[in-house]
């Protein structure tokens, strides 16, 4: 018997490990609710979580339809796994790759525990256009830069790395067994919220503008798909085929997707540490009460609080917005990236830790390909060009021009000059 697990790619249709699986015999589908990431979360309303439940779900219930069944267990993966490879029936086990420094770790040691057992451990590339290795410079070492990266990767791309997976063709193949229960939110120590989850259907329509409208919060300009592509619930492949020939802007975004995937995987460090090494030595001020205006929203500079109170509500915030709040916490409030991104790892219905700390380390400079320290975003011009009649703003700030909104935390020139200063002190 094979077993395959899901993780961060919660479907059936194209996947490569479960195409795997099924492909080499009869194979019995799985899922943890990893204890030693829930324990983690403070809120207990978390909206990550119910829509990893809401998926499981789903996929259970297309199982049981087929005449099989989802094994759902809630623990630590490696007990978990301890006790399965005791089974005497199971053969192998399939996964998709996970990039990131825990998950790596996590895999090692079930690899570990089922190689003691002789079950053979088989993981496949299924999250990415583009595996770790994949894409690497004439000598063999990773990519620092992101536009030769960019370059290789879309020589290298052709049809064979766009193909779907067919596994509709082998779903006979899936064990038939009663089905088992699934634990409900409840009984894994968490409770429904009010959110509504963006729809994973795109609209060709809407892309083929992407470019132009992408960078306005107040436009329905991007795809709202990046939850779905961090959990998997959509195939990656599937939506890079879509938009080849619609939107080439929309494909450079993936290819960044991959560009930082690789690079949490070739900079584990990068997780806790800038990247450049220089930039370890940035003095921060670490202004608790101003990081605490931060994060409610209330900075006196309209699209960082929209952008916050945004965030805050829906779990999702604009693109263009991140850069902007990025930038004003690192660099007119001297404020640690790590705070602002473990504020994000909190809060973001789309969170991914490549994609987080590398859009965190491109803000304040620390990162591979990142934009220069003197590089300070205006936060009132990118408000005059990006939002120029307050659509964005009037929704999320409605108090904004009234005698209840504070002023600014902080005045721009002087923030930018002591920001210089503190950057020159570190890099010099």
């Amino acid at each position: 018997m094979n077993l395959f697990w899901f993780r961060r790619d919660l479907r059936i249709e194209d996947n490569a490990g479960l195409y795997h699986a099924l492909k080499s015999g009869p194979t019995q589908c799985m899922f943890i609710f990893d204890e030693t990431i829930l324990s983690k979360l403070d809120d207990k309303q978390d909206p990550r979580v119910e829509f990893i439940h809401q998926e499981i779900t789903k996929i259970k219930e297309e199982l049981q339809e087929l005449g099989s069944s989802l094994k759902v267990y809630h623990g630590d993966p490696i007990e978990i796994w301890k006790d399965l490879s005791n089974e005497n029936k199971l053969k192998s086990v399939f996964f998709n790759r996970d990039y990131e420094p825990s998950a790596i770790k996590r895999d090692q040691r079930v690899y570990d525990i089922l190689k003691e057992k002789n079950i053979s451990c088989k993981a496949f590339k299924d999250q990415v256009i583009f595996d770790r290795k994949e894409i690497m410079k004439s000598d063999g070492t990773p990519y620092k830069v992101f536009t030769p990266y960019s370059k290789t990767w879309r020589d290298k791309l052709n049809d064979f790395y766009l193909k779907s997976y067919p596994t509709e063709k082998y779903l006979s193949n899936l064990l038939k067994n009663e089905d088992s229960k699934l634990p409900s939110l409840n009984d894994i120590g968490f409770e429904k919220t009010d959110l509504d989850f963006p729809n994973r259907k795109w609209s060709k329509e809407n892309l083929e503008d992407y470019k132009k409208n992408r960078d306005y919060p107040w436009k329905n300009g991007t795809s709202k798909l990046s939850l779905h592509l961090r959990f998997g619930t959509i195939s990656i492949r599937t939506l890079a085929r879509d938009m080849l020939d619609i939107s080439d802007t929309f494909i450079s975004e993936l290819i960044w997707r991959d560009f930082y995937q690789m690079v949490i995987y070739h900079f584990p460090e990068s997780e806790e540490m800038a990247i450049k090494e220089k930039y370890r030595r940035i003095d921060w001020r670490n202004n608790e009460e101003e990081f605490e205006k931060w994060c409610q929203g209330k900075t006196g500079y309209p699209i960082v609080d929209a952008g916050m109170r945004e965030l805050n509500e829906t779990g999702y915030m604009h693109n263009r917005v991140r850069m902007v709040v990025a930038s004003f916490l690192c660099k007119h409030l001297l404020i640690d990236w790590k705070w602002g991104e473990r504020y994000f790892a909190k809060k973001l219905l789309d969170y991914d830790l490549a994609a987080n700390v590398g859009g965190w380390q491109w803000a304040f400079g620390g990162g591979l390909d990142a934009a220069p320290y003197f590089r300070i975003f205006n936060p009132t011009s990118q408000q005059e060009k990006f939002d120029k009649d307050l659509k964005y703003i009037k929704k999320w700030v409605p108090e904004y021009e009234t005698s209840k909104y504070p002023d600014p935390i902080v005045d721009h020139k002087k923030a930018r000059e002591r920001c210089l200063e503190v950057f020159k002190a570190a890099l010099n």
